[in-house]
């Protein structure tokens, strides 16, 4: 009997919040006209078996995206300790600002794409301390070299540093705050981005330490404890109201922008096109000025390798 009771007190519960949800009103700064940006990791379109300079000059040339997120991952800036290697980045830069692209760089340990957390293989056998200083040693060589190149918009230090996802090491949130201020002393003229996970982070601790905060909007995701989950099913735009109105209450006038919209599947399932045109649909109602779509390499492959340009095409659509 108290096994009962107990789901229906959960029940009640869940039904009162999910209530309160809907009558949350859309936070001030919310926007029908959104800035539409892609990501890009070069890491990830080898994974792929693409070629990685035709995939991203694809992205600026075909799909036209103005506003693109690129990973600057530290085992590709130095391989060897001390042995800086820029021509990669130097080139994508290079490229961008030539078409009048503005690009987030992201820069830190934890860093889009899968295993999350990127160290060069020297750095591995270091103990902790050294890591750290090595750390910040390559954030101040890439903030010194970028940081007056035309096509940066924005810093992005780490990547969803509150969530703890990924092979990372447990998040040291002071040393989190020296990042930070290190990208501040080294450049006042950008912004600086922090985000959080849409759905599982508080987003106080992000949108504190950042000029701008970024939160990820997922819909179809897979853990290896529940399988999948369609937040599409249960989290309306409200959601994302209450933890926006919430953020500013705090921190008032904060930029709020959606770093990462999901348009690719997590694992194989979850998206096909209906379920990209619903996500890009959630988005416009969540209102949030920017919008960061996820999944460009995956449908340049989509493309190349399976004849199948359906997502690229769709895309194309919403970028131009």
């Amino acid at each position: 009997m108290r096994k009962v009771f107990k789901i229906f007190l959960i029940f009640i519960a869940g039904f009162f919040v999910l209530f309160f949800i809907l009558l949350i009103q859309p936070p001030k700064g919310t926007s029908a006209d959104i800035r539409w940006g892609a990501a890009f990791s070069k890491n990830f379109a080898n994974d792929l078996g693409l070629n990685w300079r035709e995939t991203y000059l694809a992205i600026l040339d075909d799909l036209k995206v103005k506003y693109l997120r690129l990973p600057v991952y530290w085992p590709d800036i130095e391989p060897q300790k001390n042995n800086y290697v820029f021509s990669d980045y130097d080139w994508m830069l290079k490229e961008a600002e030539k078409r009048n692209v503005k690009l987030v760089l992201v820069i830190g340990r934890k860093l889009p794409r899968w295993p999350e957390c990127h160290e060069p293989e020297w750095i591995k056998s270091q103990d902790s301390r050294l890591k750290t200083q090595d750390l910040l040693k390559y954030i101040k060589v890439v903030v010194n070299r970028y940081k007056e190149n035309p096509a940066l918009y924005v810093w992005q230090v780490e990547n969803e540093p509150f969530l703890d996802f990924g092979e990372c090491p447990k998040l040291d949130v002071e040393f989190l705050d020296k990042e930070i201020d290190l990208v501040r002393s080294l450049d006042s003229k950008h912004q600086i981005l922090v985000t959080d996970s849409g759905e599982l982070g508080l987003w106080l601790k992000a949108a504190k330490r950042g000029d701008i905060f970024g939160t990820t909007i997922y819909r179809v995701v897979w853990s290896k404890y529940l399988g999948y989950i369609r937040y599409d099913l249960f989290l309306p735009p409200q959601f994302f109201w209450l933890k926006a109105n919430l953020a500013r209450l705090f921190y008032p006038g904060k930029p709020i922008i959606v770093s990462e919209l999901q348009a690719e599947p997590w694992k194989e399932e979850g998206m096909d096109l209906k379920q990209f045109s619903k996500n890009i649909e959630f988005a416009k109602k969540v209102g949030f000025p920017e919008v960061y779509l996820w999944g460009t390499e995956w449908w340049y492959w989509l493309k190349v390798k399976h004849q199948d340009p359906s997502f690229w095409e769709f895309a194309k659509k919403i970028f131009q």
